[in-house]
């Protein structure tokens, strides 16, 4: 039974870019996509209606704070993570593995997986392979994530090393802990910034045939450049006819960055994020609308925007918002982050059939970097 397939529409003549399609059982993607981040079950602030308004497609869950709370049994229950949650389109979960290896003082890494203390209130679990398998298995996601070790940055390479060969290792667990047949398995790419980490890591798991890549280890604090400079060595790695997903990546320049090296997925926590402290993404830049020059500025959070944040309300509206506490504030800045990001994927989508990506990007970073 094929549930997940991914469909190559179009190649890019002058860069990496791809133009793609997504199939699950909950619905088609078109990619490249980003993914706006439900860490709880819920894009902060943002309803499924208004997702699918804004033009959301697809969606992420977090399976290391699901699994602390509400508890993966209880989302089984309800009839998994789309009646739970009320989102009927696709579900992405990641494995958890982030989340846990960032609780650095809190967990002790074995070769079968990890010990770790819950951030909640102290109790002791254990998340391997099986476990985080599992987990997204009763969550009932469209995507699940093979659990992979990230390595902090900067980390020696032995280090790093290491986390390539349980990476590795675990990701053949969880291929033989696989069991539902309408839910599709992502391998995830490790190795740091260095090359032969990358290949050995990459040629690993293709070996395996999972029907999707994550590109994991990206930006967690190293320097831009380097970044995209691994990236672009790993994507030229993966398999044309499977769709490469970046993770954690969700600026506006890296989005079509990342694009432009072939990548077909993102997801960030960024826009919401940044929302909820008043920086908005706009065609010229980001504009940090709490700050005390847009209290009498009467102009939308992008004049180039037609969202509902930006056809009904105003800076000054939404500065006032924020600077008195109200949720409202939070609620319209993150709709208009949103809808930004997933309209400028959409305009990606459109020059690549185009033809005229390259130009495209190239003007539109130059607007958003204040080059023009």
């Amino acid at each position: 039974m094929e549930v997940f397939r991914f469909e190559l529409l179009k190649k890019d003549q002058r860069t990496a870019a791809r133009l793609g399609r997504l199939k699950t059982s909950h619905g088609e993607v078109s990619t490249p996509v980003f993914m706006p981040v439900g860490t709880q079950g819920t894009v902060k602030a943002m309803t499924p209606e208004e997702l699918e308004e804004l033009g959301a497609e697809i969606i992420l869950c977090n399976t290391y704070h699901l699994y602390l709370r509400p508890g993966p049994d209880l989302v089984r229950q309800a009839g998994g993570l789309h009646s739970f949650t009320g989102w009927r389109k696709p579900i992405l979960t990641d494995s958890g593995g982030f989340q846990v290896f960032s609780l650095s003082s809190l967990r002790r890494i074995e070769e079968e997986g990890v010990w770790f203390r819950s951030h909640l209130d102290g109790s002791s679990h254990f998340i391997g392979p099986k476990e985080a398998v599992a987990i997204q298995e009763a969550l009932g996601s469209d995507i699940a994530m093979a659990f992979d070790e990230c390595p902090p940055y900067p980390a020696e390479k032995a280090e790093v090393e290491k986390a390539v060969r349980r990476t590795t290792a675990w990701a053949k667990s969880c291929v033989q802990a696989k069991r539902r047949e309408d839910q599709a398995l992502f391998g995830i790419v490790q190795g740091g910034v260095f090359r032969d980490l990358r290949q050995q890591s990459a040629e690993a798991l293709m070996a395996m045939d999972f029907p999707g890549y994550g590109i994991g280890g990206l930006s967690v604090g190293e320097p831009k450049e380097l970044m995209l400079e691994t990236l672009a060595w790993t994507a030229s790695l993966l398999p044309e006819e499977k769709p490469r997903y970046l993770m954690g990546v969700g600026a506006p320049e890296d989005l079509l960055e990342g694009i432009a090296l072939g990548v077909d997925m993102f997801d960030c926590v960024l826009p919401t994020r940044n929302a909820r402290h008043g920086t908005i993404f706009t065609r010229t830049g980001t504009v940090t609308v709490r700050n005390a020059k847009y209290a009498r500025d009467f102009s939308p959070l992008d004049p180039e925007c037609s969202c509902y944040a930006c056809r009904k309300f105003t800076r000054a509206y939404v500065r006032h918002l924020l600077k008195a506490g109200e949720i409202l504030g939070m609620r319209l800045a993150s709709y208009h982050n949103l809808a930004f990001l997933v309209r400028l994927m959409k305009e990606a989508r459109e020059h690549l059939a185009a033809g005229d990506f390259d130009s495209w990007k190239k003007a539109t970073l130059a607007r958003l970097r204040g080059e023009e």
